[in-house]
């Protein structure tokens, strides 16, 4: 615990909680000592490196290969993607897969290759393993993606889990993207990044790693190729990462290098080969399906932090309905709560939760609870004393309870990882969600990792979510379940989306929190976003209004009230903002059948909704650098405003004719142009030929279609959705053909092409 930790408790003392307070203080302290003395020492170390190749033996879509000190087994997955792991370990058992894994390839042969190693043909890429233990990754075409050397181990003489380094070598025009939620990215440049889930204990900036979620996958760009490299380890860790240098015509190319180093777990990997799209759809495979949020988790949410009860939910409620405000669903944050336990359950404030939550419902207006994943430890409170009884909370070595301090003081975490202490957290959601909440909310963070809790620190929050997940299945078994985490790991996509945390207010976390989303989405989180505004400080009316206008095209959209840092309520920033506000919610209302129809794919395909520039064309190195533009789905460009005062912004544009879509100019890519972002909008730009459903006037769909240009086609998808229930329907497919002065567009059926049955609305003759 040091001094800043300490005024921050300090500061909860003063606000009136001073018994919780005195307690958060003692926790703290008493976590700090447990962090440091609950991880046994480790004692004297030999080092093991894989020796010389002994024998081989072939198997399914791959085999084992024998080695002087270890053995590398190499499977090539009927979807494509290759795993290895050394020392016998194999791909199940994994948090991370969904069911039982892939099964092998049968089309995969292991066969020898030159200078005495083996290699393992399969449909997107080769595998070479040299006789010493280099693991190589190539293209059909024989050009080298990534080159693990021979990794090396260190073991405790006395016995226990061996930690580990790998190192592998890159192209060197390649590129780092991914592992989770990065605050400096989504681009990760050279640096060391560690992998161990965490909050800095404040609000997070750029300069603050590693936040929530981390995860070790890393998506790596170049000419060649993409590739995706996923090491399945709950251990904390630490990647070293150094881009490579071309020799600028001489020759003398220096790779890009990367450096895993893991204090545990098994040495073990998948790797993915293809484009963009195929790289995420093969991921998604890999651990499944990303959760499909209800059509009102796309739309706008609020946030609000403090006392006052269900009169606190009318107000707000009332604030956005008396200004003509879209909102979707009001979050209730912990300070509703007189402590830090589960955070669904009825307190005394709520006596007559049920009747705001049917009020707000009948208006189209969810209510969504934070859940906290500790449990008040205090003798006599009914959670405490049930799982004490139970004994379901996480423990340490030498057998004691993990306890942390965890906003009301002193608190035990239950064990999350066994499947009957899951199902007994999610019950104990059954009382709130019977009174009305419709989504949970996953705050906080996993407890200190001690002694042998150092292997499942990473995969709490992922297990938390499972349990809130399957939860609010049972409860509502006709809805899609909707629920968001802090925390998670590779594979939570399943369970719902991330919530970027507590982001640092100022233009940084502005810049910050559009990085952690394209970070997420690379990794196969597709659902995600910030707290517009931050968490930490006032914003100026142009911040906050900036950051609304970019949290209004992510795909988890929410404000944010907190007292004594602020109103997050767009009318608390004066008449100009409110305005401009309401355009912008109201254009995230009109889009919000393209985001439906984007979850649905980000579902079937694992395409996240927020792509980097460089999504369809990964060659174009200019793209690759480009970090303060995305793409939303395949039809628009998002450019937000992200420095103080600008009112024109350069945009990046890849290949192709793009239309301003407030005043329709045209402008033609691959360029660089400069466009006007007055403090009205953003650049928002559409790709010629794209077809976008919207929502209409009437509130029905609608399909607004981009004239192509001149001799050229364009497309889009539609995804008619009821809203939350568990109906799969189908993918309507639109083409748009240039004839002359118009634009015919058609839908395309299997028994041929027809009218669509919706309004068309043309955009960009004129």
């Amino acid at each position: 615990m040091d001094g800043r930790d300490l005024v921050r408790s300090v500061s909860v003392v003063g606000s009136g909680w001073a018994a919780r307070g005195l307690r958060t203080v003692r926790a703290a302290w008493r976590g700090r000592r447990l962090d440091a003395a609950g991880p046994p020492s480790r004692g004297p170390e030999r080092a093991r490196v894989p020796g010389r190749m002994e024998g081989v033996e072939p198997g399914p879509g791959g085999g084992l290969l024998r080695f002087g000190r270890s053995e590398l087994r190499i499977v090539v997955a009927a979807n494509g993607a290759v795993f290895w792991g050394w020392d016998g370990a194999g791909p199940q058992p994994s948090y991370a897969l969904a069911g039982g894994g892939p099964e092998p390839d049968p089309r995969a042969v292991l066969e020898p290759d030159k200078d005495g190693g083996w290699r393992v043909v399969a449909e997107r890429m080769t595998v070479v393993v040299s006789r010493y233990g280099a693991v190589e990754v190539c293209t059909p075409g024989g050009v080298t993606l990534r080159r693990d050397l021979p990794p090396r181990w260190w073991e405790p003489v006395g016995g226990g889990a061996a930690r580990w380094v790998q190192r592998s070598e890159v192209a060197a025009d390649a590129r780092f993207f991914g592992l989770g939620g990065r605050a400096c990215g989504p681009r990760l440049r050279d640096g060391a990044y560690r992998l161990g889930d965490a909050a800095p204990g404040r609000a997070s900036g750029p300069g603050d790693d590693p936040l929530e979620p981390t995860m070790p996958v890393q998506l790596v760009v170049a000419d060649a190729g993409t590739h995706l490299v996923f090491h399945d380890t709950t251990w904390d860790g630490t990647v070293v990462l150094r881009e490579g240098e071309e020799g600028a015509g001489s020759g003398h190319d220096r790779v890009g290098h990367c450096e895993l180093r893991m204090d545990g777990g098994p040495l073990r990997c998948w790797v993915v080969v293809g484009t963009p799209a195929r790289v995420l759809h093969a991921w998604a495979a890999l651990t499944g399906a990303p959760a499909l949020p209800p059509a009102w988790a796309l739309g706008h949410q609020h946030a609000w932090w403090g006392p006052g009860g269900e009169q606190e939910v009318r107000r707000v409620v009332a604030g956005y309905q008396e200004r003509g405000l879209p909102l979707d669903a009001v979050h209730l944050d912990v300070g509703r709560h007189d402590d830090r336990r589960v955070s669904v359950g009825g307190e005394e404030r709520w006596p007559e939760l049920p009747v705001p939550a049917e009020e707000s419902r009948r208006d189209g207006i969810r209510l969504v609870s934070i859940v906290d994943p500790a449990v008040r430890a205090e003798p006599g409170d009914a959670v405490y004393d049930g799982g004490s009884a139970a004994d379901p909370f996480a423990r340490v070595a030498r057998d004691r309870t993990v306890r942390d301090a965890a906003g009301a003081g002193e608190s035990v975490f239950p064990d999350r990882t066994h499947a009957g202490l899951r199902a007994w957290w999610g019950g104990l959601h059954a009382e709130g969600l019977e009174q009305g909440f419709a989504g949970l909310w996953q705050d906080g963070h996993a407890p200190v990792p001690g002694g042998d809790r150092r292997g499942v620190r990473n995969v709490y929050g992922l297990c938390m979510a499972r349990a809130g997940y399957e939860a609010l299945r049972e409860s509502s078994p006709g809805e899609r379940p909707f629920q968001f985490s802090r925390a998670g790991w590779a594979g939570s996509q399943r369970y719902g989306g991330t919530w970027s945390g507590d982001g640092a207010t100022g233009w940084p976390g502005l810049r910050a929190s559009l990085s952690q989303v394209l970070g997420l989405g690379l990794c196969g989180v597709p659902y995600s976003g910030p707290d517009v505004g931050g968490r930490d400080g006032s914003p100026s009316p142009e911040l906050y209004l900036r950051w609304l206008q970019l949290g209004a095209y992510l795909p988890l959209f929410r404000t944010h009230t907190r007292p004594g840092a602020g109103s997050g309520e767009p009318w608390g920033f004066g008449a100009e903002v409110l305005e401009h506000a309401r355009v912008a919610l109201l254009e995230r209302r009109r889009l919000l059948p393209y985001f439906l129809t984007l979850a649905h794919l980000a579902r079937r395909t694992g395409a996240p909704y927020v792509r980097p520039l460089w999504w369809a064309a990964p060659e174009d190195r200019a793209l690759r650098d480009c970090e303060d533009a995305f793409l939303l789905g395949d039809g628009l460009l998002v450019a937000p405003v992200l420095d103080s005062g600008a009112r024109r912004r350069a945009v990046r544009l890849p290949r192709g004719r793009w239309y301003d879509t407030v005043t329709e100019e045209v402008h033609e890519g691959p360029a660089r142009v400069l466009v006007d972002a007055p403090l009205s909008r953003i650049p928002v730009l559409a790709r010629a030929g794209a077809v976008l459903p919207v929502r209409g006037a009437d509130g029905g769909l609608e399909l607004e279609v981009w004239a192509p240009a001149p001799g050229r086609t364009g497309g889009g998808l539609a995804v008619p959705d009821a809203g939350d229930g568990w109906d799969d329907p189908e993918i309507e497919r639109y083409v748009a053909r240039r004839q002359g002065d118009r634009v015919v567009v058609t839908r395309e059926r299997e028994d041929g092409a027809g009218e669509p049955p919706w309004p068309v609305r043309v955009r960009g003759l004129g």
